[in-house]
């Protein structure tokens, strides 16, 4: 893009521009002209015009999803029956001021990076003029060629990487090829300089580090989304070559077994053909290979055991450091609260509760007092009167008698009127039969 021998992009498809592209000849070249000097000569047209073409541009770059346009790219991809827009020179700048695009050569001087040194060689290799420049600070460059970057869509994009690579298998430790996380990013980024321009942005937002060691470029990730990334040390690159052999080891291994399976096979085609030797042959290769094998698998058990107590041991370190937080906090927020401060703080709220009763039962004993004082003639009144109307409904019963109750009687008093009883009824039965003729005779008289 923007480089000699690159072809430019064509135009842009039908369907990305407005309604008023094919439809509306006399608006569209309106917006074709260019800017006035001025923007005080008509500050409406001018507005109308920019936002126009504003829209159009951040649009056209999201849409390629390519993070590097230039003018001569977009005056190619904006033609419009053989005329390209005269004004995309004043939007473009008006793009830099609001921070929207950024210049290529100011992004990569705003990055403290001592590896783009040899970065420059990589990605930045064509156009050479535009290398040239940028090193020796020479502003030649002509308008149409300069590159500029889409600043929100180079952030992107570099949170993309960052999320790929924490959900890969790469993440289990943080140091990584350069060449393996470019293998992992081909689908993401189009081309070599996109690649590299988003590992600018993250050592930019300092989530990467990169070193270059023995010939071989290395990238170290922070851990965690928001974290920073420390300065690459001699464990974090003893641990590299540790999974590096590991992965040199595997890949043997893998070699070998491929060769004593193949050996084997000879053995078996010559034993068919009848050459008994050749075959014995083979079979010893075979032998030799496998005890090969087996040296490796020992190598590779105990590289691999080394590395999982190097992962447990930072599994211990994070736990300690989470701790240590902790602990941290906790004093923190314990810093003014001690077991005097905290009795003396019940004793206050006890008092104070105490307090509020007595006040309380003083303000109900003022109420009580005073209504009976003012409501008490008036209670008299409703009471004589309760008393009338429960005399009037009240129901006539017998009046309450008089006698005193004498004392209970003993059983010596009750013998004693038993026989008195008896005695009386003696007599009652001798006196019976007089009276009882007495009627008789008065019956018969009456007859």
């Amino acid at each position: 893009m923007c480089s000699p021998g690159e072809a430019p992009p064509g135009p842009a498809p039908a369907g990305d521009l407005p309604p008023e592209w094919e439809t509306d000849d006399e608006r569209m070249a309106f917006l074709f002209s260019a800017f006035k000097q001025s923007r005080e000569v008509n500050s409406t047209e001018w507005d109308s015009k920019m936002a126009f073409w504003v829209g159009l541009v951040l649009a056209r770059g999201r849409r390629r999803g390519a993070v590097r346009t230039c003018l001569r790219e977009l005056q190619n991809g904006f033609e419009r029956r053989g005329s390209v827009p005269l004004g995309l020179g004043t939007v473009l700048r008006e793009l830099l001021r609001r921070g929207k695009l950024q210049r290529e050569s100011d992004f990569m001087a705003s990055v403290d990076s001592s590896w783009i040194s040899w970065g420059v060689g990589v990605f930045i290799l064509k156009p050479l003029k535009w290398t040239l420049s940028s090193v020796l600070g020479d502003s030649k460059i002509p308008e149409e060629e300069e590159v500029l970057i889409y600043v929100e869509l180079l952030q992107e994009k570099a949170e993309e990487v960052y999320r790929l690579y924490q959900s890969s298998a790469l993440s289990s430790h943080p140091v990584v090829a350069l060449s393996e996380l470019r293998s992992l990013c081909a689908g993401l980024c189009p081309d070599e300089r996109t690649f590299y321009l988003l590992l600018l942005q993250l050592q930019k937002e300092k989530r990467v580090t990169i070193l270059e060691q023995h010939g071989e470029k290395i990238v170290k990730f922070a851990r965690g989304l928001h974290a920073k990334v420390s300065p690459m040390n001699d464990v974090d690159i003893g641990v590299y070559q540790l999974m590096q052999s590991e992965q040199l080891l595997s890949q043997k291994v893998e070699s070998l077994s491929q060769e004593a399976e193949k050996c084997k096979e000879d053995a078996r085609s010559a034993c068919r053909a009848g050459k008994k030797q050749l075959a014995l042959r083979c079979l010893k290769a075979k032998r030799r290979t496998e005890r090969r094998i087996e040296e490796l698998h020992s190598k590779l058990d105990a590289v691999q055991g080394i590395l999982d107590r190097i992962y447990a041991s930072q599994t211990d370190q994070m736990v300690f450091n989470a701790y240590q937080a902790g602990v941290g906090a906790l004093k923190l927020s314990m810093r003014d609260v001690s077991v005097e401060r905290a009795e003396n703080l019940v004793d206050q709220i006890q008092e104070l509760c105490d307090t509020q009763d007595e006040v309380a039962q003083t303000l109900a004993g003022v109420g009580i007092n005073g209504l009976a004082e003012m409501d008490s003639e008036e209670l008299e009144q409703e009471l004589d009167s309760l008393l009338q109307d429960s005399s009037k409904d009240s129901l006539d019963l017998p009046p309450v008698p008089q006698k005193v109750l004498s004392a209970p009687i003993s059983d010596a008093e009750l013998e004693a009127e038993l026989e008195q009883l008896s005695v009386s009824a003696g007599d009652v039965a001798q006196k019976t039969p007089s009276a009882s003729s007495e009627p008789k005779t008065a019956v018969g008289l009456n007859l």
